[in-house]
């Protein structure tokens, strides 16, 4: 596999207003790791996603839906309990304000058993994320070990939800993982502020270097990417959005396309370029999949981008 994505997939109810004031909601398949995992695979990567899936007829939908969108699901196994949900509303200011149904999910039991039989050690490119730490002790104990047996690039996101963990929680796990990732990529201040105490992204960078990861990649939304190779420090320019109608699943679109030209050997600062644009091409859809970028689209809008078109 070039990209092998573990974490849950999850049945999405999205609005397009506020959970506040939203009474209808479209049904469809989001949650970071199914996002990550169907923009690498748009991108052209051949990309498999490990979870454990409630024997359910939303697991057995959610297995179809990341078939269709070119996922391998041969690692979506049936698990006790029930397959995650969540709902979300419209969301164009980038707030995201999400309310999960997953406690006791299939997906909160994984546990580093459910690896053995995976690529998730063998693939080129391993994402993790912070939500799948944050689901259970196992799942927490699973990315750990999935971080430290990987034999090709790893890409972490803490990715921090205070409505699944705390602070001290996501910054042991942060701390345990950096230094086997070859790519940490961390928000700010939306994760730097609660897991490192500034929102200053030089700062961050930094902070997260001393932790041991040799490249970070500090996402600032509209303002772009810093990415802090420790030889170089590089700003990179968001992409200009051809349309915004709904934030939710940016940042995991963005890893997606990173991965995916990560496991064609590409250098980091195209690989980041190429995050940023899948991300603002990814604003123009409805919920965490809702408009995923192909690698033409990206190429596209980031020839536009340089050449100023």
């Amino acid at each position: 596999m070039d990209v092998v994505v573990m974490g849950e997939p999850l049945v999405e109810f999205s609005a397009d207003r506020a959970l506040t004031e939203a009474e209808t909601f479209r049904l469809s398949f989001s949650g970071d790791a199914l996002n990550v995992a169907v923009a690498a695979a748009a991108a052209g990567a051949r990309t498999a996603l490990v979870t454990l899936l409630g024997e359910d007829e939303f697991g057995a939908r959610l297995i179809r839906f990341a078939g269709s969108r070119g996922v391998d699901t041969r690692w979506m196994l049936p698990g006790p309990g029930s397959t995650g949900a969540y709902a979300v509303g419209a969301d164009p200011s980038g707030t995201r304000a999400f309310a999960y149904m997953r406690q006791g999910s299939a997906a909160s039991r994984l546990s580093p058993a459910d690896l053995a039989g995976s690529p998730a050690a063998s693939c080129r490119v391993l994402v993790l994320s912070g939500i799948t730490a944050a689901l259970s002790g196992s799942c927490d104990t699973a990315v750990r070990a999935a971080a430290r047996a990987a034999t090709g690039l790893v890409v972490y996101d803490p990715n921090y939800r205070s409505r699944l963990t705390g602070p001290e929680a996501a910054m042991s796990t942060l701390a345990a993982v950096a230094p086997h990732t070859a790519l940490l990529k961390i928000s700010a201040p939306g994760d730097s502020l609660p897991l490192l105490g500034t929102a200053d992204p030089a700062e961050t960078a930094r902070r997260v270097r001393r932790l041991g990861a040799p490249a970070v990649a500090v996402t600032l939304g509209a303002r772009g990417v810093l990415l802090d190779t420790g030889d170089s420090t590089d700003l990179i320019p968001a992409a200009p959005a051809p349309m915004i109608v709904d934030q939710t699943g940016a940042g995991d679109n963005f890893t997606g396309a990173l991965a995916a030209w990560l496991s064609r050997d590409a250098p980091l600062l195209d690989a980041v370029r190429a995050g940023t644009a899948a991300a603002s091409i990814s604003l123009a859809g409805q919920g965490g999949t809702g408009r995923v970028a192909t690698t033409p689209e990206i190429q596209t809008l980031l020839a536009g981008t340089v050449t100023g078109a």
